[in-house]
């Protein structure tokens, strides 16, 4: 059973990692690979309402989604978006990628190969990492505007539609991990933590959500 505090923490977080950006036309969207083909849906939608010309689907495979990608993520995510009506030559694939930062400076060197012109970003994401995400592609990449994107969508939705609550409680807690410990290593800018998503973080870690952490010496100073 999961608290009634626990889910709580969770909202807190879920809340937070939301960045809240009113989306506007682009120069391209970089969609980050993951399980979650909602990433693809949202990036053709954002398509077919004009916000961008050009997509780039980024992400090789993961231990979560060989079995299910074994294509590859971009790939999968580039046939899911041509099934929702995205025409194939405005979308570019990026097949490498094993983490964000990968995804981030892998996108920009295929966009340079490609010699387009790149003044602002849409950076569609999973729910739960927009902020996270966010702060990878800005500390890479400062010279674009950047815009936070993801399936529009509620906590107990998205726990629903992933059907394992405690992994989703689990992730929730690795991505604000990342945005606390990640900006010491240069892998993300540092962003302000407000004290009750500390705590909400806090309380998740002792009570045992804790399968997407990682180690961080850093951390237990």
């Amino acid at each position: 059973m999961i608290s009634a505090q626990a889910w709580a923490d969770a909202q807190r977080l879920w809340d937070f990692q939301q960045m809240g950006h009113e989306l506007r036309p682009c120069s391209v969207a970089i969609g980050l690979g993951s399980h979650d083909l909602g990433v693809a849906d949202t990036t053709a939608d954002l398509y077919h309402r004009g916000m961008m010309p050009l997509i780039v689907f980024t992400g090789a495979t993961s231990r979560t989604t060989r079995d299910r990608m074994p294509r590859g993520e971009a790939e999968h995510y580039r046939e899911r978006a041509m099934e929702l009506g995205v025409p194939a030559d405005v979308i570019l694939v990026e097949p490498r990628a094993r983490n964000t930062g990968e995804n981030i400076r892998f996108s920009r060197t295929l966009l340079e190969e490609h010699q387009a012109t790149v003044s602002s970003v849409l950076l569609v994401s999973k729910p739960y990492e927009e902020r996270r995400a966010y702060a990878t592609a800005r500390k890479l990449w400062p010279e674009v505007e950047w815009l936070s994107a993801s399936t529009p969508m509620t906590l107990t939705d998205y726990v629903e539609s992933i059907g394992n609550a405690r992994l989703v409680i689990d992730m929730l807690v690795g991505a604000q991990q990342r945005l606390m410990i990640y900006p010491q290593h240069g892998f993300m800018i540092e962003q302000h933590i407000p004290d009750d998503v500390g705590t909400a973080y806090g309380r998740l870690r002792g009570a045992g959500f804790t399968s997407r952490l990682v180690p961080d010496a850093a951390e237990r100073k």
